[in-house]
């Protein structure tokens, strides 16, 4: 019986979420690669598969609560333990806070952390059942500080951060897992390289963090034994500035 894995804001295979569900699929278990973006995800999930790993795409925006229980329903549906939910949805640009709307605000906010909230009220019951299993969530630069024009990101950031926190206190005695992951600098993925490919070249080589790395911190944090676990963990290129 093949235990299995939800990854959610899983986006393209280059990207941070696309290197998770490859990692998690590199040890036997069915992933469940979810995003806003069907095409992306089914390009993912093909991946996967043509390597020999498990893998369904399935369309859910993270905000929805019908999306969320639609994908929650499909992998209960499939046999196993539930080994991780892994909660990835992001988004990010700069607004000056003078041109910064209340609907923008919400907006990130939304996506930020009220999904991460969405998630682990399916999530954190179907682990506690379980007595094991890891709630991880992606965490940014601005989960612990807010910079100029960016205080919509780091507001939302910063709120699944303490949600994180409270959770893990709360279900880690319980057996579940829950850790946050900060990324701390530009990730080498399918955004970056299409938007900014003459800032990555001028970082140098491994100036930016790559996806697949970032992919086995996860893992390792995953795997740990309960008698030593992380909660928080950040992760930079060796020539970041911090």
């Amino acid at each position: 019986m093949q235990d299995k894995v939800i990854i959610l804001g899983a986006g393209l295979p280059e990207g941070v979420g696309g290197a998770l569900a490859r990692r998690f699929a590199r040890e036997d278990l069915h992933v469940f690669v979810s995003g806003r973006t069907l095409e992306k995800v089914e390009q993912t999930a093909a991946q996967i598969t043509a390597s020999g790993g498990s893998a369904e795409a399935i369309e859910a925006d993270v905000t929805s609560e019908d999306d969320l229980d639609a994908l929650f329903s499909k992998a209960g549906e499939r046999e196993g333990a539930l080994a991780a939910v892994i909660y990835n949805a992001g988004n990010n640009m700069p607004i000056p806070f003078a041109d910064l709307s209340p609907e923008q605000f919400e907006f990130y906010w939304r996506v930020g952390c009220y999904g991460g909230f969405l998630t682990a009220k399916r999530a954190m019951p179907i682990l506690e059942a379980q007595g094991e299993g890891s709630m991880l969530f992606t965490g940014a630069s601005a989960s612990l500080r807010g910079k100029p024009m960016f205080g919509h990101f780091a507001a939302a950031k910063a709120a699944l951060r303490n949600l994180a926190q409270s959770l893990a206190r709360e279900y880690g005695p319980k057996g579940v897992h829950v850790a946050h992951i900060i990324i701390d600098g530009v990730v080498n993925g399918d955004r970056a390289q299409t938007n900014f490919g003459d800032y990555l070249d001028n970082l140098g080589p491994d100036g930016a963090l790559d996806p697949d790395a970032i992919a086995d911190a996860y893992w390792t944090i995953h795997a740990q034994q309960r008698s030593a676990w992380t909660h928080e963990l950040d992760l930079r290129p060796f020539s970041e500035t911090w």
